[in-house]
C-alpha cells in the first residue's frame, strides 16, 4: 500500500477512513486537534500500533501543518496519500447573519487548512523517490447545492472544488493525482439530528435519511487503490432518498 495522512482523524468520517486504510495495510498519520481522540483512533482499528502515528495538528496553522508532514517524512520517508477531511460546519445563517470572525474560522479550517495540507503534501510528493502520490479532498453535497442558512460552509465547499481542479491540473506533471469525494448524509455524530428533522428549502423541517459511513471509507479506499495513471476526479455518495437531486 503506502503512507497516508488523514486529517480530522479523531472522530466521524476521518476515524472511519483512517481505520479502513489501516485495515487495508496502509501506514497512516492521524491528524486532528485532540490528542486523546487521535489515540482512540489509533487503538480502535486493532492492528499493529506501529502502523498509526497520532500527530496533534491545527490545520489552520502553517507551522503546525509543516510539523505534521515533517513527522511523516521522519517516520516513513515518503507520502503516498493525503485525505483532506478536516472541517467544521460553522455558524448557521444567511450571508447577512454571520459574524465575520465566525466566517473566518470556517474559511481557515475548511479551505485554508486543505490548502496548507495540500501544499505540504505536494512538496513532499515532488521531492521523494519514486515521485508522486494522491490527494483526496472531502467536498460535500454542499459543493453542489446549499442547505438553508449555510453560507459560510457552502462557500468553502464550493471553493474546495476549485482547489481540487487546480491541484489536479498543476500537479499532474509530477505524478500527483487529485480527486474529490462529495458526501451526503453519512451517519456520524454530526448527522444524528437528521432523523429528528432538518430545515428544508421550502421552509419546512423534515427528517432526512442517512447511510452507513463505512461506505464512505470503502469509496476512499477505492479512490486510493488506483494506480497514479488513473484518477476518480469527482465521486458523489449519498443516502439514496436524501433531498439532493430535486433539492428546493
Amino acid at each position: 500500500m503506502g503512507v497516508a495522512v488523514v486529517t480530522g482523524a479523531g472522530s466521524g468520517l476521518g476515524r472511519g477512513i483512517a481505520g479502513a486504510l489501516l485495515g487495508a495495510g496502509w501506514q497512516v498519520a492521524l491528524a486532528g486537534r485532540r490528542a486523546d481522540a487521535l489515540r482512540e483512533t489509533a487503538l480502535s482499528w486493532g492492528g499493529s500500533p506501529e502502523a498509526a502515528l497520532a500527530v496533534p495538528t491545527d490545520v489552520t496553522s502553517a507551522a503546525s501543518v509543516a510539523a505534521l508532514f515533517g513527522a511523516v517524512r521522519d517516520r516513513w520517508g515518503r507520502l503516498d496519500l493525503l485525505v483532506n477531511n478536516a472541517g467544521v460546519f460553522g455558524p448557521g445563517g444567511a450571508v447577512d447573519e454571520i459574524d465575520p470572525a465566525d466566517w473566518q474560522h470556517v474559511v481557515d479550517t475548511n479551505l485554508t487548512g486543505a490548502f496548507l495540507c495540500a501544499a505540504e503534501a505536494v512538496r513532499l510528493m515532488k521531492a521523494q523517490t519514486p515521485r508522486g502520490g494522491r490527494i483526496i479532498n472531502n467536498g460535500s453535497i454542499s459543493a453542489h447545492s446549499p442547505r438553508p442558512a449555510s453560507a459560510a460552509y457552502t462557500a468553502t465547499k464550493h471553493a474546495i472544488t476549485g482547489l481540487t481542479k487546480s491541484i489536479s491540473l498543476d500537479a499532474r506533471a509530477f505524478g500527483i493525482a487529485c480527486g474529490q469525494i462529495d458526501i451526503g448524509n453519512a451517519a456520524t455524530e454530526l448527522t444524528e439530528r437528521f432523523s429528528r428533522g432538518v430545515p428544508q428549502a421550502n421552509g419546512t423541517v423534515a427528517p432526512e435519511p442517512v447511510f452507513d459511513a463505512r461506505h464512505v471509507a470503502d469509496a476512499v479506499l477505492y479512490m486510493a487503490s488506483l494506480p497514479l495513471d488513473a484518477n476518480v476526479q469527482f465521486l458523489t455518495i449519498t443516502a439514496t432518498t436524501m433531498p439532493f437531486i430535486g433539492r428546493g
